[in-house]
């Protein structure tokens, strides 16, 4: 997925910003800001969820790129509403409130500036439609920078009633 998503021309644009590799992913639950004991809670409900999932999801990204905003263009991503879900039920008393609109699983492919509308950009978007096999969930932190959020995986959980438990990120 990283390498056909990857391929996709991206032409400059005025007042827009490429996302790059190392900041695509789907995000299940945003918790905002957690102190230790949340990020502990947290932790072990990803991890109990990943274990309860019955099979590995399949998420099918595309085929096209859609505009969430005037300034933001993502890739849809679907096949995740489930594990989205339990997340959301498990972890609802951690961290900012669980939205209260339905998931929408998607990869952010580009950021406008404040008030730069994008739409007009719909022409250099080629479609891309591709499935992969989702093998695990991550808690993940993201840190703000002038070039773009920066994400780090805390802990990843292996999908299904056989891991052990967490795997200590890279």
């Amino acid at each position: 997925m990283i390498a056909a998503l990857g391929a996709l021309p991206r032409p400059p644009l005025d007042g827009a910003r490429w996302s790059t590799p190392n900041q695509w992913h789907v995000t299940l639950r945003f918790f905002g800001d957690l102190g230790p004991a949340e990020l502990e809670g947290a932790a072990a409900e990803l991890a109990a969820v990943a274990a309860s999932l019955p099979i590995q999801p399949t998420a099918q990204g595309g085929p096209g790129t859609r505009f969430l905003a005037p300034g933001l263009i993502v890739w849809p991503v679907d096949g995740l509403q489930t594990a989205a879900a339990a997340v959301e039920k498990a972890t609802a008393s951690i961290g900012e409130p669980v939205p209260e609109r339905r998931f929408y699983g998607h990869i952010t492919v580009a950021r406008g500036r404040r008030g730069t509308d994008l739409r007009r950009a719909r022409h250099v978007l080629a479609p891309l439609a591709t499935s992969w096999p989702v093998t695990s969930l991550s808690l993940v932190q993201s840190q703000l920078h002038p070039d773009g959020a920066r994400y780090s995986d805390i802990e990843q959980y292996g999908i299904g009633p056989t891991p052990a438990g967490p795997t200590p990120a890279a």
